[in-house]
């Protein structure tokens, strides 16, 4: 039935209704798409539509004596099996060899696949989900924009009392074993999916906090200087707990420290001018460790010289004394034998010993009183020219 308004005398286009032209729906009336530029009757285009329908799906057993397709079991069981096919190869799967994949049974947790082509039950009874858990990542703490007020977010209390601005990069990837660890219920990758939604801002914020701590208990010397390693390795291992605690499937390869210095230029120059002097200290210590080193030992060596100089005239003094008293007891035992003669000897031996080199003329009493003493005056001034 064709759209007319109320008057029965115009269609839904502004137009006559092709009845009121006298002319047949089917007949000569109709005018042409391209005649009489009327639009096409909605009624029209309908009955088009079904004439379709009928020649993509005929019925069988029609007047014609054609026999087309027939929706019998057959057929259906046909198409049942055609689908099923297809819904089971929709199943195949491939896995990169950088990649892992879990899967889930209804939503449920059911196994982690590695690299190579698998299959599991279509969708919606099992569905995958990969991650990269080979590709180690690398997160910067605190990130470039992490600015409050124009102060750096790195800035730590140190354990003295200290202020100091750290910067350190964090290496992490997801946890690849296929198996469940001692004391998990999933294995990494699947606690990586269903455990947290932000892995990156979960890293940042357990290692800001793991830092936090090292360098709390840290001295600033030791976080400038000598125990940037030790902070680093301290951080790491308390990251690792952390985060298996939290049952995130994280595994942290390395922690870098990029920057620990004060946070001002002023007190970074004096602590500049501190670490020199301390340098300096180090080096007149190891100068002044060289000269003891060099200096002990001639020390050493001098004083067990004296010693044995000490030892040795001490033993010929004391055998000079023993023998001097062994000669006493060995005079004195002739001297009690014969008194007058060992008297008499020791006065010879003393007079020998004493005029023995001196030029003597011995005069006896008895010589006569009529000699002249002679004295030779220029043996005398010889000898002492000589001398």
């Amino acid at each position: 039935m064709p759209w007319q308004d109320n008057s029965g005398n115009r269609g839904p286009w502004g137009q006559p209704p092709r009845g009121s032209n006298g002319g047949d729906r089917n007949g000569g009336g109709r005018g042409g798409r391209g005649g009489g530029g009327e639009p096409p009757d909605l009624e029209d285009l309908l009955q088009a539509s079904r004439q379709r329908l009928k020649r993509a799906f005929p019925r069988g057993g029609g007047r014609g004596g054609g026999r087309g397709f027939q929706l019998n079991r057959t057929t259906a069981g046909l198409i049942g099996a055609g689908l099923l096919v297809l819904w089971g190869a929709s199943g195949f799967y491939q896995v990169e060899a950088n990649e892992l994949a879990v899967v889930t049974t209804f939503g449920e947790y059911t196994a982690v696949n590695g690299p190579g082509l698998h299959w599991r039950i279509p969708s919606p009874v099992q569905n995958v989900a990969k991650r990269e858990a080979l590709r180690v990542q690398e997160l910067n703490s605190p990130a470039a924009d992490a600015q409050r007020g124009g102060l750096s977010q790195g800035l730590m209390l140190t354990g003295d009392k200290n202020i100091v601005d750290v910067a350190f990069t964090v290496q992490w990837r997801i946890k690849s074993e296929l198996i469940v660890e001692e004391g998990q219920n999933l294995p990494g990758v699947a606690q990586f999916i269903f455990n947290i939604n932000n892995p990156e801002q979960l890293v940042r914020i357990a290692s800001e906090s793991s830092m936090r701590e090292v360098v709390g208990r840290s001295t600033l010397d030791f976080v400038q200087t000598d125990g940037r390693e030790e902070v680093a390795q301290q951080t790491k291992e308390l990251l690792q707990n952390a985060l298996d605690a939290y049952q995130a499937g994280i595994q942290i390869e390395r922690i870098n420290l990029t920057l620990a210095e004060p946070p001002t230029n002023e007190v970074n120059e004096a602590f500049r001018d501190v670490q020199a002097a301390e340098q300096n200290q180090a080096t007149v210590i190891q100068q002044a460790r060289q000269y003891t080193n060099q200096v002990v030992p001639e020390a050493r060596g001098e004083a067990q010289r004296i010693l044995e100089d000490a030892r040795a005239y001490s033993s010929r003094v004391t055998a000079e004394a023993r023998g001097q008293a062994q000669r006493f007891e060995n005079i004195y035992e002739e001297y009690a034998k014969a008194p007058d003669v060992t008297r008499q000897r020791m006065y010879l031996e003393t007079v020998e010993r004493v005029l023995g080199d001196m030029d003597k003329v011995i005069l006896d009493e008895d010589a006569g009183s009529g000699v002249v003493p002679y004295l030779p005056l220029n043996e005398l001034r010889r000898q002492q020219g000589e001398n």
